[in-house]
């Protein structure tokens, strides 16, 4: 892995991301079973789109998210406490020199990382009682996994007076092993579809 120290949502971190597929965006590359996502070519347009227009697509944020990263420090903070361990901050991190593909965790452990989530209150509840990794963040869970490289990563899911949610994830080798295939599927067609692009201009 290659990290890229930066503060998150900064401006170098922006350039950063630019142009390339996240972990947080896995998702729309494929399914929680490997297979390819319906959404893919959507998410490979745009990030065709945002290499030559060379700015960041505009993406919407409500209150309730804004509310999640205000408190992601206090739920970093909890999880050191909690588990007894230091958490590093950094900006992002490629799987290798190429700049490919990447991942922003929320914290970097020495050898795992750390996804944190302050949803509203009765999604947090429901991860409570649910006791699982919620499979929303699945295909980021474990691709960030794969671009770092770890076979461990921890989910925190945090609210304020409530009990929070610590599960330890494992890597699932078999599903790694497909969103890599897919990712160099992905960006070999992203490079071809910017090429076309800049052909025209």
């Amino acid at each position: 892995m290659l990290i890229y120290e930066c503060e998150q949502y900064s401006p170098e971190w922006w350039s950063a991301r630019l142009g390339v597929p996240t972990a947080s965006c896995f998702d729309k590359i494929v399914t929680t079973k490997g297979e390819p996502s319906k959404q893919a070519k959507n998410y490979l347009y745009q990030l065709a789109g945002e290499r030559i227009a060379g700015a960041k697509v505009e993406t919407y944020t409500n209150a309730a998210m804004q509310r999640g990263m205000e408190l992601e420090a206090e739920a970093r903070a909890l999880f050191e406490i909690v588990k007894e361990v230091e958490v590093k901050k950094v900006g992002l991190v490629y799987f290798d020199d190429q700049k490919k593909f990447a991942c922003s965790p929320d914290g970097l452990l020495q050898d795992s990382d750390l996804e944190i989530k302050c949803p509203l209150i009765h999604t947090h509840v429901s991860y409570l009682l649910g006791g699982t990794l919620p499979s929303d963040y699945f295909q980021q869970v474990q691709g960030s996994m794969l671009v770092m490289g770890f076979s461990l990563g921890w989910f925190l899911s945090y609210f304020p007076g409530l009990p929070p949610f610590i599960i330890e994830v494992h890597r699932d080798d078999k599903f790694c092993a497909a969103l890599k295939v897919a990712l160099d599927d992905f960006c070999e067609e992203l490079d071809q579809v910017e090429a076309k692009l800049r052909g025209m201009a």
